[in-house]
């Protein structure tokens, strides 16, 4: 299979300006994605989507390929994943270059554990039917807890098709999962038919211990401490 890793690092952020591009261990935030993909074997193409000629100069300084600029209208704060994954995929096929699997990696998980595209990729060839594949952890706090609040001020189970979910004990509680945003893999026959999810995800389970996503000041100085130097 040709597989290729997409980097978003658009140039707008609102909670922490130039958030792809800020130093974290000596390094901007984006370059732990870029060396995560060009260490696997298994990637053939690394490239970052920017609207950025900032962000395109660094980016090639760690070796991701910046062969467009996004276009302004798809690096909103509205704009949604498929529309610039679409915008790539798009991008290649015009020049005759098919991939099978398009990894998406983004920069604001700079931890992420060994292997994930690897793993990936095995399930793929395992099971052909497998439409994506995306990084979840367990929930620490379970949504069977949750509560909605009317406008009387009483409180009622926010999941409605379970009787008392709030009373279950918490050994029966079932197993749920929230996605990290470490990873997902999708294949090209999934984002041609307008998705990169499909129906049939996949999960790859991590731990807690094993990530973090950059959205705050604070998140800097708990990456720094996880990042081995």
């Amino acid at each position: 299979m040709k597989i290729i890793t997409i980097i978003p690092a658009r140039g707008g952020s609102k909670s922490i300006p130039k958030k792809n591009i800020q130093i974290l261990k000596n390094k901007p935030l984006v370059a732990y994605s870029i060396e995560y993909s060009t260490k696997s074997k298994c990637v053939d193409r690394t490239i970052v989507s920017t609207d950025s000629l900032e962000i395109s100069d660094i980016c090639k300084k760690y070796g991701a390929e910046v062969p467009f600029i996004r276009p302004t209208e798809l690096a909103q704060d509205a704009s949604k994943d498929y529309d610039f994954m679409r915008h790539a995929l798009d991008y290649f096929e015009r020049l005759g270059e098919i991939y099978d699997l398009y990894v998406l990696l983004r920069p604001t998980s700079p931890i992420r554990p060994k292997g994930l595209i690897e793993k990936a990729i095995k399930i793929f060839i395992k099971d052909s039917s497998v439409s994506s594949i995306r990084s979840v952890a367990k929930v620490k706090e379970h949504p069977y807890r949750t509560w909605s609040i009317s406008s009387t001020g009483s409180m009622s189970g926010f999941v409605e098709d379970v009787k008392e979910p709030y009373n279950i004990p918490r050994q029966q509680l079932p197993d749920i999962y929230f996605q990290t945003g470490d990873i997902e893999v999708i294949s090209r026959e999934t984002i041609l038919q307008g998705s990169i999810s499909g129906s049939n995800i996949h999960p790859l389970i991590i731990n807690h211990s094993e990530m973090i996503d950059i959205d705050h000041w604070e998140d800097f100085s708990k990456a720094s401490e996880l990042i081995k130097s």
